[in-house]
């Protein structure tokens, strides 16, 4: 339960820099933020192999659907862009910061897919309100893209906690004929 609350704990501190410091023009800071988060979770978790594959499958998921939406024109970032129509970098790593709670302090996600469809319905809008209210993301049109991140979330958070699933249990396999 411990290593919950740590996980849960330095997900929200690394967040939390990601978000302040793109809406400060700064957004290199919070991705060391990031680093820092991802290294001391694989450095805690019993299956880094498994887990760093769910970090680079959460990081394509994330840099592909964000990349959508901007080039949608439903969301623009003002820091961190290092090519046009491409989300930036910051908001890549922060896709990886979440895959890092997806196996410990979001396990519970695990209990049904409409239970992680839900929680991506309403965990996802609501992180981008958040962000957008202290400018690291500007909204185009608020209900729009609430609403479109939303159905987003409610479909790629499902998949994740699946792909972290079959990692899981690809390594259990992988450990028990060993």
């Amino acid at each position: 339960m411990k290593h919950v609350f740590v996980n849960l704990a330095v997900f929200k501190a690394a967040w939390t820099a990601v978000v302040i410091s793109a809406a400060a023009g700064a957004p290199v800071i919070g991705v060391i933020a990031v680093a820092l988060a991802v290294g001391i979770h694989l450095w805690s978790c019993e299956n880094p192999d498994a887990e760093i594959r769910l970090l680079l499958a959460a990081a394509s998921l994330g840099l592909a659907w964000e990349s959508i939406l901007v080039l949608a024109g439903v969301l623009n970032y003002p820091s961190g862009n290092w090519m046009p129509g491409l989300a930036p970098y910051w908001i890549v790593a922060m896709w990886i910061l979440f895959a890092t709670t997806l196996n410990v302090g979001m396990r519970w996600l695990r209990r049904s897919t409409a239970v992680a469809a839900a929680a991506g319905a309403i965990g996802g809008p609501l992180a981008f309100f958040a962000g957008s209210s202290v400018g690291a993301v500007e909204l185009a049109s608020p209900a729009i893209a609430l609403t479109c991140i939303g159905i987003g979330w409610a479909v790629m958070l499902p998949l994740l906690v699946r792909l972290a699933i079959q990692l899981e249990n690809n390594h259990s396999l992988v450990e028990q004929s060993a």
